[in-house]
């Protein structure tokens, strides 16, 4: 097959591409994205190895399909919905290392052959092969803090700011050196300075920042695969690159608008430092106490109400209280009561988190409501049930102009008639400040694990 008919076959790929974006947008049709964008991708791969050009290794080639698919299939199927914050960085951040090496490859390939590189292949190769390190780096460091192998608290060290500096711009310095004089061990120094710089880079940043951090590193990936792209002459891969780099990018702005944070903000704040024993003391200070209640209180107050709003947070996806949620609403459903989801954008480990694991429960997808949509609803909502949500239903963020988070978005839980919180304990969120919305005359806390919680809630509306 010649190269004119394969970009011609190409096209195909870059459309799946494009529409697989377009159905990712909505839970409805998310299922059918992803299988749109594995076909464009299965046939990328058929055109490509269709090329006239000789191919050597076709064993290898095969050999590494199989390890890989073994990988994805058993990753897939095995890994747990509340796992796929940390799977999704550790996918990412073996596709920017892929894009780092290639990039190595192909610079060592050409200097072998014709003793230079040029301007245009010499940019782009150390673009992708520095950005590709970055990512892999900085996903790997991500995936350690969402797995709990690094304190997801922000991890800071005196002159900080400066040192990362030094390593970034050491490393564009080393990778400039490398193309001029064309040494591959430069290139390769670079790539390791700027995969120091990828570790420095994200260990300050707290865990639950990660989803804006890991579309961001998603967007960097992109980059980094449209930059390999020019490097092979691949039309494909500079396009697919792209979309991924634009469409990354934009969902980065999109959470820390969510928020109410600059991006910058997010990445050189080291939010979430403050230490959690000293952050939870205003709350109660005021005199302000707290109410407890039992789950035969809850289920009253739920079995008689018109209209349930449950709001889930990363405290459900820690507990694996998804399945449980959706059995206690349908229960509720049962008896005549309304019941609806909130989502908070930012809600969780990554984007689409808590739909994502709300989805994996089977609760149909006209039930979850984003914030914008169901913010008015809260008036007229008998009873939200927060379960492990904390920073996004705090009203210090409208009413109080001196808490980190004023400004931020929230859902107006405090608006409802009565309002239960699922908590283990008082303990603070990542912002690492009260929360008053827990001392409100309305609010009564059950104080459980979500899963048993919801395990005893079950029993409790049965019977009422």
């Amino acid at each position: 097959m010649s190269a004119t008919t394969a970009n011609l076959l190409y096209l195909f790929t870059i459309a799946a591409f494009i529409l697989a974006l377009r159905f990712l947008s909505s839970p409805r049709h998310a299922r059918l994205g992803v299988q749109i964008a594995a076909a464009g991708m299965l046939w990328a791969v058929i055109v490509t190895l269709s090329l006239e050009r000789v191919v050597t290794g076709y064993w290898w080639m095969a050999a590494g399909i199989a390890i890989g698919s073994a990988i994805g299939v058993v990753g897939a199927r095995k890994v747990k919905m509340t796992a796929m914050p940390q799977m999704v960085a550790l996918f990412n951040g073996v596709g920017g290392g892929a894009a780092s090496l290639i990039s190595l490859v192909e610079f060592h390939t050409v200097w072998a052959l014709n003793g230079d590189v040029g301007v245009e292949r010499g940019v782009s190769t150390v673009f992708s092969a520095l950005v590709g390190s970055i990512s892999f780096a900085g996903s790997m460091v991500a995936f350690g803090k969402l797995q709990d192998l690094i304190s997801g608290r922000p991890i800071t060290y005196p002159g900080q700011q400066v040192g990362n500096a030094l390593l970034f711009v050491g490393s564009i310095a080393l990778g400039a050196v490398a193309m001029a004089s064309v040494s591959f061990w430069l290139l390769a120094a670079a790539i390791l300075v700027a995969a120091l710089f990828g570790v420095v880079f994200v260990l300050p940043i707290g865990g639950a920042d990660m989803p804006v951090v890991i579309s961001l590193l998603n967007a960097f990936t992109g980059l980094a695969a449209a930059a390999t792209g020019f490097v092979l002459h691949s039309n494909v891969l500079i396009v697919s690159g792209m979309l991924v780099g634009a469409s990354g990018t934009l969902l980065t702005t999109l959470m820390a608008k969510a928020m109410n944070r600059s991006i910058a903000n997010v990445l050189f704040g080291a939010f979430g430092k403050l230490d959690a024993t000293e952050a939870a003391v205003a709350g109660g200070s005021d005199g302000a106490t707290v109410r407890s209640a039992t789950a035969d209180d809850v289920a009253v107050m739920l079995a008689y109400a018109r209209r349930v709003v449950f709001v889930p947070g990363y405290g459900l996806a820690v507990a694996q209280a998804q399945h449980d949620v959706r059995n206690l609403a349908e229960l509720l459903e049962g008896k005549g009561v309304d019941v609806k989801y909130a989502i908070h954008p930012v809600a969780g480990r990554m984007p689409g988190h808590m739909n994502v694991l709300l989805a994996e429960a089977n609760v149909p997808y006209d039930e979850l409501v984003e914030m914008e949509q169901i913010n008015p609803e809260f008036p007229q909502t008998d009873v939200a049930v927060i379960v492990g949500a904390n920073d996004v239903v705090n009203p210090a963020a409208r009413n109080q102009p001196g808490s980190p988070i004023y400004g931020m978005p929230i859902l107006d839980v405090d608006k409802s008639r009565n309002v239960v919180v699922i908590k283990r304990s008082m303990s603070p969120g990542f912002a690492g400040i009260d929360n008053p919305l827990f001392y409100d005359a309305k609010t009564v806390m059950l104080f459980d694990d979500a899963k048993a919680a919801m395990e005893k809630l079950i029993v409790a509306v049965k019977t009422v």
